[in-house]
This record gives structure tokens, C-alpha cells and sequence, in this order.
């Protein structure tokens, strides 16, 4: 008996289209996909984030966050029908965690009085990493909401999130000991 077919490749894609949840084949270049693509690209950037800090508080934060971005992912993945009873959605609630989460941290950093450019520490680094690919992601669920709806509050998550990794990473930066370097023009 020899090995079996592993069920990681299809070879559904082989001609550039993929499914969506829901069954509707698109091309691997449509904007949904560069949309939910750009959203696994952040989680693999905040896994690296998490496994980066040693702050417990922290961890808990982004793992709670990388479940938001795994449940936004499905939900722009999925072409709206014969969709499972349980999808999960992104609520105000989850807006809500992110400003709590902010104002804590901002709370307890000094006021910023220029620009500074992102560096200082690995930690924060990532941080910053992950804010951009947010701001991108924001992006890319703003161009499919041209053409197809996109639940408003999920381009509020995105909004604040990318709000939450710039305090996250002066907030990271400043705990290693590291000073912040002013943007100087």
C-alpha cells in the first residue's frame, strides 16, 4: 500500500482560480482574494508579533485578535451563500476591545511631539510590520467594498487595529529600553 493523496493540493488552482467559501470559482487576482490574502498575511505577521513578547497581557491581546482577523478572513472569503450556520462575523464588540485596548496603552506612554520612524527594538519593529500590512489590508477591504458590500464594522476593526500596533509598537519599543527616534525632516 503506498502513500495517500494529501488532501493540501488540489490541484483546483493549477489554472488560476480558487474557490470561495460558498463554492463560487474566481481568479487567484480578484480583489476578494487579495482582500482575505492580505488578511492571512497580517495574521502570519501578529503570530510572529505574539511569539515575539513576553508580556502576558499582550499575548492575550493578539490572540484575541488573531481570532478577529481568522473570523474576518472567512467572512470576505465567502461569496455569501450556502455559507455553514455558525459563521462567525466581527461585532462592535470587537471595536470596542481594540479602543479599551488603546486608550490603556496610550494612557501610559509620553506624548508624542513629531513623527518617529519605526525601529528601536524587534518587538516593536514587528509592531509596525503588522500596522502596515493592517493599513494594506484596510485598503485592499475598501477596494472590494466598491464593488461588493463589506460589513462596515469589519473596516472598523481594521481601522482601529492598525491604531492598536502603532501604540503596541511605541508602547514595546519604549518597555525595551529604547529610545524613540524623531522623524527629523
Amino acid at each position: 500500500m503506498g502513500p495517500q493523496k494529501s488532501d493540501i493540493y488540489t490541484k483546483g488552482g493549477d489554472k488560476g482560480k480558487t474557490a470561495l467559501l460558498g463554492g463560487t470559482r474566481v481568479a487567484k487576482y480578484h480583489v476578494r482574494i487579495e482582500a482575505y490574502g492580505t488578511i492571512d498575511e497580517l495574521i502570519a505577521h501578529v503570530a510572529m508579533l505574539r511569539d515575539m513578547t513576553e508580556d502576558s497581557i499582550i499575548k492575550k491581546e493578539l490572540l484575541v485578535i488573531l481570532e478577529r482577523l481568522m473570523s474576518a478572513s472567512s467572512v470576505i472569503a465567502s461569496d455569501g451563500t450556502n455559507l455553514p450556520q455558525n459563521m462567525p462575523s466581527i461585532k462592535d464588540d470587537d471595536v470596542m476591545f481594540l479602543e479599551h485596548a488603546i486608550d490603556v496603552i496610550d494612557e501610559a506612554l509620553p506624548e508624542l511631539s513629531s513623527f518617529i520612524l519605526p525601529g528601536g527594538s524587534v518587538d516593536g519593529s514587528q509592531a509596525h510590520v503588522a500596522r502596515t500590512v493592517c493599513r494594506r489590508s484596510e485598503r485592499n477591504l475598501l477596494k472590494l467594498h466598491e464593488t461588493e458590500p463589506v460589513d462596515e464594522v469589519i473596516i472598523r476593526y481594521f481601522n482601529r487595529m492598525s491604531d492598536y500596533f502603532f501604540l503596541l509598537a511605541r508602547k514595546l519599543t519604549i518597555d525595551s529600553g529604547a529610545r524613540e527616534i524623531p522623524w527629523k525632516p
